[in-house]
């Protein structure tokens, strides 16, 4: 029978053929060449193809992940998030702090923004901060009356008597006292014992003139108004004013600028000097001025002779404003320019103006110059012993009546 003889694979072939160093690699690259054996076994469909090793440079890696984490950053800061006093649960709750036990159970004294800021209100169930500031049930806008005081021997009788006026006044109403550098304890007490809604702030403006003294005062309740989003009428009522009740009714008619005539007294005068506009209806079409240094003023107005509401402080988008500029008032102007380059950052011109009330016929409030400033009174607010006297009584009896004589020496 003929043998049929099969002819060996090349695989069978190399199988049979010792392996000399390629015994510890498993496989092999065919692709390369061995100069120490020239006859590799042919794993191509088992061998792993090496790859090329890339040499990238890593800093382009970094660099194109901080571009990606500072676009991220850049969006963020772009986005509005709400401030930490806008927020409900960083609020002050007058319900909580109510319970302490003060030493006065009529009032009750926060400190919502830090030790330089005081709000005193009344805690007896009547009325609330968070219901009388924010209650849109409530007839009539938020009166928010700025107060800039000073230590002087007559403090003490204006705030008192401004005080007492304001309490007259129907809620809501915020009345706003700032102090130079530090809050005495004594207008604390006053602010607690007028019976309104306060808030006793500090100013730490450096200044030595002293006309600048109030401009910077008035600018810190300003600063106060647009951080806190107060919705209301602001009016700068000056402590040494007399104001009408009819003034604070016609405060809450106005939608955005209102304006009336002050009537104005000083020592030096011998008759009173009308201060404001002229008016058909409630629209002004003029001015009253008597001071011939003011003419080349474009509004002539007192301090305490305008209003305007507060939202055009913090909220320009709804007045149409053209810049987002914070509006306060300027103390590198000269005296008697402060009211009008102030009007100028609100209204344009007369037509966004409201006269107060309708023909502008009517003295609501007086600004008067009587105060000596060369009073001297003792140092603080009070006299620490008494003063000394000496009386000398004698007793004389007379037909059974007595009569008691006093010599004083």
């Amino acid at each position: 029978m003929p043998s049929v003889r099969r002819a060996q694979s090349a695989a069978n072939a190399v199988n049979d053929q010792p392996l000399h160093h390629h015994q510890g690699l498993p496989y092999l690259n065919p692709g390369r060449q061995h100069s120490s054996d020239s006859s590799a076994p042919p794993y191509s469909l088992f061998a792993s193809r090496a790859k090329p090793q890339h040499h990238s440079n890593p800093w382009k890696r970094h660099l194109f992940r901080l571009l990606i984490f500072f676009l991220l950053g850049f969006l963020f800061g772009l986005y509005p998030f709400p401030e930490l006093d806008d927020l409900p649960f960083f609020s002050p709750a007058i319900s909580s702090i109510s319970m302490i036990n003060l030493p006065r159970h009529d009032f009750v004294a926060l400190l919502p923004s830090g030790r330089q800021e005081l709000e005193i209100q009344p805690s007896d169930g009547r009325t609330h901060a968070t219901d009388e500031l924010t209650d849109p049930s409530r007839s009539g806008k938020l009166l928010i009356v700025v107060t800039p005081t000073y230590n002087r021997a007559s403090q003490g009788y204006y705030l008192n008597r401004l005080g007492q006026t304001l309490r007259l006044v129907p809620p809501p109403l915020l009345w706003i006292v700032v102090e130079m550098h530090v809050a005495s304890a004594e207008t604390s007490q006053i602010l607690v014992d007028a019976g309104v809604m306060c808030r006793h702030l500090v100013c730490n403006k450096n200044t030595t003139n002293v006309k600048d003294r109030g401009v910077h005062q008035r600018n810190t309740a300003l600063e106060h108004i647009q951080k806190h989003r107060l919705d209301g009428i602001v009016y700068f009522a000056d402590d040494d004013n007399i104001y009408s009740l009819e003034l604070f009714e016609q405060l809450r008619k106005i939608r955005r600028f209102g304006v009336w005539p002050v009537a104005m007294l000083s020592q030096s005068k011998n008759k009173a000097i009308l201060e404001g506009p002229v008016c058909n209806g409630s629209q002004v079409i003029g001015w009253h001025t008597n001071e011939k240094s003011k003419r080349l003023r474009r509004f002539h107005v007192d301090m305490s002779g305008f209003a305007f509401n507060s939202t055009i402080i913090w909220d320009p988008r709804i007045w149409h404003r053209p810049n987002s500029d914070a509006i306060r008032q300027l103390d590198s102007v000269k005296e008697g320019f402060q009211e009008t380059t102030f009007i100028e950052q609100i209204v344009e011109d007369e037509s966004q103006m409201e006269g107060l009330p309708k023909g502008c016929s009517t003295i609501m409030n007086w600004h008067l110059h009587i105060e000596s400033r060369n009073l001297v009174y003792p140092k603080g607010w009070r006299v620490p012993k008494d003063l000394d006297a000496i009386v000398h009584s004698n007793v004389r009896l007379s037909q059974g009546s007595n009569f008691l004589s006093a010599a004083v020496a």
